[in-house]
């Protein structure tokens, strides 16, 4: 079963958590479901999160598509580092 593991610095581990929450149905339509939410131990200021997802090509469409659409908002937006695992 596919997986994407995301890693992101500088929010804290409180916001990302509700963050997440609130965008739980919308993640579920998409295939993607939270499985593992984790704090650095050696760096408070990074968190990285494990979703199991349905379909690795659409999920990466989808992330990219989302994370394009940042980027052309706000050059310096904080996105998360996505390694996808199969």
């Amino acid at each position: 079963m596919p997986h994407v593991l995301a890693k992101l610095k500088n929010v804290p581990l409180e916001t990302i958590k509700a963050i997440l929450e609130k965008d739980k149905a919308f993640h579920a339509s998409q295939g993607m479901y939270l499985e593992y939410l984790w704090q650095n131990a050696d760096d408070e200021n990074e968190v990285q999160f494990l979703f199991r997802i349905d379909n690795l090509n659409k999920t990466k469409a989808l992330i990219h598509k989302l994370h394009t659409d940042a980027l052309s908002q706000d050059p310096n937006a904080n996105l998360p580092e996505m390694t996808y695992l199969i």
